[in-house]
């Protein structure tokens, strides 16, 4: 918008959302968009979810914001849940991904420095990965489109490539604290790492004395057919983020550690201001109530399975547009022949929302909820914006 008092940080699609229900978000104008990007994941549970709302406008009536300078009983429950519920023993609650992140490798290196090893405070990343906006979480990423401008890197990340293991044996030595991955990486383009992949990284970090660091941010609280991506693997981390889904919208993350591994962080070692607030606290343990209904998982499975056989046929129909499909659950990525940036315009103009990501790849990230009737909307309508696209690639000058 022109003349905007706003940072220009953003490349926004011009569209102004009034409100939403479940999968579908309405402009000023009336006009209904099938939201297949949910606001980056964010929206596990759809738009306006009345179990939701209900516990947020119950809990902002009571209480909003203490600190934590004071005990904070959704706090506790939270945590509990999250830890009955996978590897965890401890959980220290944040405001965003880049926050949870953050703890996370603090908490890696604060580990070592307990036990008598300060040096131990590099943390081994792969090339693709997102893990934030910070100046640490940027570093940890080590793209150089995010690192840019903004000064020196921040020392004490080292990249190797993706699913290269003699350059990451290479890059562990005495000062290594943690291996930090994202079971997929999603802002790299849904690029899965390979089950025998995260096995092989907890048999390489056992055997050299290091810390396991998932970031499950954008694949956590179900989003890949599993409460946790890693769980398809067989394997437990040492510490994990998460963020995005467990807050349904909601601004809300989490560290999670095994009591081992958060040995280090005693009092006064970190903090939030605003951290597992008594409104965020609500709506991740309503979220919980959701997620963790029997079977409520299992149907995420068989939807995904869904949409991805109907983008295969896609795909198939469209080899001028589309190259593959991929990703599992509702995490799925098409990887385009023609600038993904140019395909979601396409699909916009479909009223279909979707993610651009890397590798030149759009992301479909539909709620959790989604129907199986609005999973062949999307298919349709994906397969008219593929039509216009190869109908206008026809037709273009050479």
């Amino acid at each position: 918008m022109a003349g905007s008092a706003l940072y220009d940080t953003y490349a926004r699609a011009q569209l102004e959302f009034e409100r939403g229900e479940g999968s579908w978000l309405i402009t000023v104008d009336g006009e209904r968009y099938l939201d297949f990007a949910a606001g980056v994941a964010v929206n596990s549970l759809g738009h306006s979810h009345p179990h939701l709302v209900e516990a947020l406008t119950h809990q902002a009536g009571k209480l909003w914001h203490v600190s934590n300078l004071y005990e904070i009983p959704g706090q506790r429950a939270l945590a509990d849940r999250l830890c009955a519920n996978t590897f965890a023993e401890k959980a220290f609650f944040t405001n965003s991904g880049a926050e949870a992140l953050e703890c996370a490798i603090k908490t890696a290196r604060r580990y070592h420095y307990a036990h008598g090893r300060p040096e131990r405070i590099d943390i081994v990343t792969f090339e693709g990965a997102f893990h934030g906006r910070t100046l640490a979480t940027i570093a940890a990423g080590g793209q150089p489109k995010y690192l840019e401008g903004f000064g020196p890197k921040a020392p004490g990340f080292i990249q190797v490539p993706f699913g290269d293991r003699e350059a990451l044996k290479a890059a562990v030595g005495e000062t290594t604290a943690a291996i930090l991955i994202e079971p997929v990486q999603g802002e790299g383009g849904i690029r899965p790492v390979p089950n025998e992949e995260l096995r092989f990284l907890r048999q390489l970090c056992d055997n050299e004395g290091l810390l396991l660091i998932l970031d499950e941010v954008q694949t956590g609280i179900g989003r890949t057919g599993r409460l946790f991506a890693h769980e398809w693997a067989g394997i437990t981390p040492d510490i994990m983020a998460i963020a995005k889904g467990i807050g349904g919208g909601f601004p809300v993350g989490a560290c999670l550690a095994t009591l081992e591994a958060a040995s280090g962080m005693v009092a006064g070692a970190h903090g939030s201001t605003y951290g597992g607030n008594p409104l965020a606290m609500a709506v991740a343990n309503a979220v919980l109530d959701i997620v963790l209904e029997e079977g409520f998982l299992d149907e995420i499975s068989r939807k995904g399975l869904l949409l991805k056989q109907g983008l295969a046929g896609i795909v198939d129909e469209f080899p001028e547009v589309f190259e593959d499909a991929r990703g599992s659950g509702l995490m799925l990525g098409l990887k385009c022949r023609m600038p993904n940036g140019t395909v979601a315009a396409a699909l916009r103009a479909e009223h279909l929302l979707c993610v651009p990501a890397g590798d030149n790849v759009i992301r479909l990230l539909p709620p959790l909820t989604t129907t199986d009737d609005e999973i062949r909307i999307a298919l349709d309508r994906i397969r008219s914006g593929a039509k216009a696209l190869s109908s206008a690639s026809e037709i273009a000058p050479a």
